[in-house]
């Protein structure tokens, strides 16, 4: 049997900071297009250049807020986070995403890693559909062992590539850039919360689910 490999802390950091970057880079470069424009001073383009502006800088702080909880601290060592405040960051990330986003759950305080978990789950509902569709989020179960039930609907839906390994934790042979690190952390996070993923398609379906592991 082979020996299994994990990444080390350093990489994993570097490759979470430019998947970051990744989704930061667009907005911010359309609000630089947008600056530029107004520096022009056309008066016809002026008030496209400030919607232009208006969105890009909407989206980007969107993005940055879905990464800090997501990605960030998020508070202090057995810090609880409100599952509305998630839903409503997730939410604002979604709206620059292709798929149409549902969220069914309660409002209750839970563990800071399960809600960086579901975040996180998130992302590969929406890698699994990548020309759009639907992604639903249901929470099921109480706070302490929650159950995690994401359904990505749409054409040509499709496990994220290298699931089955990366959700593990073992990277052998497999090429890690900033979007397949996004599997590894999130299996990180499950272990961490004491949970498994699973990822199966129904019919057109594709169906992620985290469930405790006691």
């Amino acid at each position: 049997m082979s020996e299994r490999v994990e990444l080390e802390a350093l990489d994993l950091a570097a490759l979470l900071c430019s998947r970051v970057c990744h989704d930061i880079i667009s907005p911010v470069g359309a609000i630089i297009n947008g600056l530029e424009v107004l520096d022009e001073d056309d008066g016809e383009m002026r008030e496209f250049a400030f919607d232009l502006i208006r969105r890009s800088a909407d989206q980007a702080s969107a993005k940055l807020q879905f990464a800090r909880l997501a990605f960030g601290a998020a508070g202090s060592t057995g810090a609880e986070i409100d599952l509305g405040d998630a839903e409503t960051v997730a939410s604002a990330y979604m709206k620059g995403e292709k798929p149409e986003f549902e969220w069914q759950g309660p409002r209750v305080l839970m563990a800071k890693n399960r809600v960086k978990l579901l975040l996180n789950l998130i992302l590969l509902a929406v890698a699994a559909v990548p020309r759009g569709g639907r992604v639903s989020v249901v929470v099921e179960g109480e706070a302490e062992r929650p159950r995690f039930v994401l359904r990505s609907s749409g054409r040509n839906a499709r496990v994220p590539p290298a699931f089955e390994k990366l959700v593990p934790g073992d990277i052998a042979g497999i090429a890690i850039d900033a979007q397949a690190v996004q599997g590894y952390y999130t299996g990180a996070l499950a272990r961490e919360c004491g949970m498994s993923v699973t990822a199966v398609a129904d019919g057109e379906d594709i169906v992620i689910t985290a469930v405790s592991d006691d």
